[in-house]
C-alpha cells in the first residue's frame, strides 16, 4: 500500500508544480497501476479535473470497461463528493486517501456519499493513511499562495 501512497504523493508534487492544488490519485488492481492522475482543473480549465476524476477515466480506458469491480483507489485527500459518485459508479472496491478534508470532503464530511440510500456501490474506506504529510503538503501550497 505505501508504494501506491507513494505514488499518489508523487502525483501531487507533481500537480502542485504545475500551479494545481496538490492532490494526487492512483488506481491500483491485482496489484497493477492502471492509472496515475495529479488535479488539472487549472490547466485543462474543467472543473471536473480532479485527480481521482481523471484517474478513473483513464483506469476505465485502460481496461476496456467503465466499472473497475476488484480495483483500489488511492488519493491524498479525502475525495469531494462529485469524485465519490464517480468511484460507487465505477465500482472501486476499496478507496484508501490521507488527508481529511472537513470542507470540501464527500465521504467522511458533508455530502458522506456513501451514506446515502440512494448510493449504488460502497467501497471499503480507510481514511488518515499519512494524514500529516497531506495536510501539510496541502497547507504549504495554500500558504505560497497567499
Amino acid at each position: 500500500m505505501t508504494d501506491f501512497m507513494d505514488l499518489a504523493f508523487a502525483e501531487a508534487r507533481a500537480a502542485a508544480a504545475r500551479g494545481e492544488v496538490p492532490v494526487g490519485a492512483v488506481v491500483v488492481r491485482d496489484g497493477i497501476v492502471l492509472a496515475a492522475a495529479g488535479n488539472r482543473v487549472e490547466e485543462l480549465a474543467d472543473p471536473s479535473a480532479h485527480a481521482e476524476i481523471l484517474a478513473i477515466r483513464a483506469a476505465a480506458a485502460a481496461a476496456g470497461e467503465p466499472r473497475l469491480e476488484g480495483a483500489d483507489l488511492y488519493v491524498t485527500l479525502e475525495p469531494c463528493p462529485m469524485c465519490a459518485t464517480a468511484m460507487s459508479f465505477a465500482r472501486i472496491r476499496r478507496l484508501y486517501f490521507g488527508a481529511y478534508d472537513p470542507k470540501g470532503g464527500g465521504v467522511e464530511h458533508g455530502a458522506r456519499i456513501f451514506e446515502q440510500v440512494t448510493c449504488h456501490h460502497r467501497p471499503e474506506i480507510y481514511g488518515g493513511i499519512r494524514e500529516s504529510a497531506a495536510a501539510e503538503m496541502l497547507r504549504a501550497f495554500f500558504l505560497e499562495r497567499r
